[in-house]
């Protein structure tokens, strides 16, 4: 019965027929995993959240809010509030202190448009990156557990070669014993 390959750069001339330096990264992690008998499969969520800078923590928190349902229903609240109070009620009072046209209001909601949008797209280039990352895990996932159907192919093909030579054995045995008593 043949051996298990001890190293990485074994398994992949065994199973990949190309040398360890040929390989990529993900390849040698894989096959580097398989030698150790380490586990390779991770949460790509998990993995990104681990590397995660605080700007892109923050990124993806303000795109969460201001993407949301909620946001939009208290922001159109806050809207509908400042036209009424400056146009109905400090309005009549004569200490408004936005008229219509609103001209702070709309220096304000410019001001958060062009804060929000570039967080908003930070946040949308990091579940790109997840994207990526997802992708690379499923990957490597997909060629360890390719690679460990083929080595067990591999050892029942051997297994069976070793029986069909034990029977092979037996059957010359039986046939000699039937030459012998014949």
């Amino acid at each position: 019965m043949a051996t298990t390959p001890a190293t990485a750069a074994d398994l992949a001339s065994q199973l990949l027929a190309q040398s360890g330096s040929d390989l990529g990264i993900e390849e040698r992690r894989v096959l580097h995993n398989i030698a150790v008998g380490n586990i390779t499969s991770r949460d790509a969520a998990d993995v990104a959240d681990a590397e995660a800078t605080f700007g892109e923590r923050l990124s993806d928190k303000v795109a969460a809010v201001g993407g949301s349902w909620g946001f939009i229903v208290a922001f159109s609240a806050v809207l509908v509030a400042w036209m009424v109070l400056n146009t109905e009620i400090l309005g009549h009072l004569g200490k408004a202190f936005d008229p219509y046209p609103y001209i702070f209001l709309n220096l304000l909601l410019s001001t958060v448009a062009a804060i929000q949008a570039p967080v908003i797209m930070m946040s949308q280039n990091r579940q790109a990156s997840k994207d990526r990352l997802a992708a690379r895990l499923d990957y490597e996932t997909n060629l360890r557990a390719e690679l460990d159907i083929l080595r067990l192919h591999q050892k029942i093909d051997s297994i069976l070669a070793g029986r069909i030579d034990a029977l092979g054995e037996k059957l010359d045995v039986i046939e000699q014993e039937i030459r012998e008593g014949d």
